[in-house]
């Protein structure tokens, strides 16, 4: 995903950080699900939704809220008519939205390349830049946050906490007490074993 914006600078922590090297875009955009919004804090429907799309992001990456933040992010795409517009907007949005530079030259091609003629407009795209949902307003409207998960399967991410089912069943066996239990089971075999060694046959 990293590669839709090589060369490019994002802006991060509502306009007050640029990631802009190779190594930074990769942390940022690689194995997540990628949303490109594009919107404007001055249209009216985007006003409306805007707020459905602040929870719905929230809701899925706050920890608050979920128990780990899921493998999402999203990139602000305006279409403010100034810089202080797209300021003021990003303002009441969550920190962790990234958002293309205003007067950014790359935003009329990202408008072409996915066919953006109105807003707001969601575009759901896969870490390979492949196309999930052409347009997820409607469906984020109806379905709230549990939609993503229709996405994450379809993004087929790679889960950074994976288990298989049997290391899982393990694993919920196991305490913070574990190893100590354990090193006292080899312990009490070890004495055991030399009793009856030295028990006369």
């Amino acid at each position: 995903m990293a590669a839709l914006f090589t060369g490019r600078v994002l802006m991060a922590n509502r306009e007050e950080d640029e990631v802009d090297t190779e190594r930074e875009l990769s942390r940022a955009l690689e194995n997540k699900v990628l949303l490109l919004y594009f919107g404007s804090g001055q249209c009216p429907r985007c006003r409306r939704f805007a707020p459905l799309l602040k929870d719905f992001f929230v809701r899925l990456t706050d920890e608050f809220h979920v128990e780990r933040a899921s493998q999402l992010v999203l990139v602000y795409v305006s279409r403010d008519e100034t810089q202080e517009q797209q300021r003021a907007f990003l303002r009441t949005m969550p920190r962790r939205w990234l958002a293309l530079p205003f007067g950014d030259d790359f935003k009329r091609e990202l408008e072409l390349q996915f066919s953006i003629s109105e807003v707001p407009a969601v575009v759901v795209l896969k870490p390979n830049g492949e196309v999930i949902v052409e347009n997820a307003v409607e469906e984020i409207q109806r379905l709230g946050p549990a939609c993503f998960r229709n996405w994450q399967e379809a993004a087929e991410l790679v889960d950074r906490n994976f288990l298989l089912a049997e290391d899982f069943e393990d694993w919920t066996m196991r305490s913070i007490t574990d190893p100590i239990r354990r090193l006292k089971y080899k312990v009490d075999k070890k004495m055991e074993a030399k009793r009856e060694g030295e028990e006369p046959s």
